[in-house]
């Protein structure tokens, strides 16, 4: 939204110089670093709404400052990467990224997805605040529990750790249960994506949250692909 605070982490300075005008622009709070050791100064003196981060950077690389952050931090983060390896983006989202965006790319595209992330962070944070001091809502569907409010999800009583992205899709896959859900879709009803994005963002949320609540990942009994059409979430 609108005077958020979004921190660019780019050593190539040509981008980083374009990347910071387009969005000061449209009137966020820019804060920049060109390697990954003052990315991480920055992001935790600055406290940012948003990080863009670049995979390749001097001293410490983007999937590292990725791992860290999100260690410390809930901050959105999305990555920039040159590299066209299916393996590399992958990669991205593994060590805890919302999202990538693969060099070049479009400036229409980059902006539309920062809109979607903060405003997604922004209906979390005002849903968090209306529902401070009232009993948690818990979903509880099958074996799991999932706490709306504290973001919290257990599988037989034990807790299980999710990520940002990973709790809200599988909130809204179990809150639909049975419903099967394109991955447009899911791009568009969880990552808040109003245009065409990379639906591998979505296989690679899926596998990952699989390797987390299923008994057997390779062969998933909650999280089942309907082939040719999407996922769905069944007890």
């Amino acid at each position: 939204m609108v005077g958020s605070k979004v921190l660019i982490v780019e050593d190539d300075r040509t981008l980083l110089d374009v990347l910071q005008y387009n969005l000061a622009k449209e009137g966020y709070d820019v804060l920049t670093a060109t390697d990954g050791a003052a990315g991480l100064e920055t992001a935790r003196s600055g406290q940012p709404d948003l990080v863009i981060l670049d995979v390749m950077l001097p001293k410490i690389d983007g999937y590292e400052v990725c791992r860290i952050l999100r260690r410390e931090t809930t901050v959105p983060i999305m990555m920039l990467t040159a590299k066209t390896e299916e393996t590399d983006r992958v990669v991205g989202l593994e060590v805890g990224a919302d999202d990538y965006v693969t060099k070049p790319f479009s400036m229409r595209e980059l902006m539309a997805r920062v809109r979607a992330m903060l405003r997604r962070t922004e209906m979390m944070k005002k849903e968090a605040l209306a529902s401070a001091g009232t009993p948690a809502p818990c979903l509880k569907v099958g074996e799991f529990e999932i706490d709306t409010t504290r973001h919290r999800i257990s599988r037989g009583g034990v807790p299980v750790e999710l990520s940002r992205m990973e709790f809200a899709l599988l909130e809204f896959l179990a809150r639909n249960q049975g419903q099967v859900f394109s991955r447009d879709n899911l791009l568009a009803r969880v990552w808040g994506y109003d245009f065409a994005g990379d639906t591998r963002t979505v296989d690679v949320h899926v596998s990952w949250l699989r390797r987390k609540i299923e008994s057997d990942p390779a062969h998933p009994k909650h999280l089942v692909t309907v082939r040719g059409v999407g996922y769905k979430f069944e007890e």
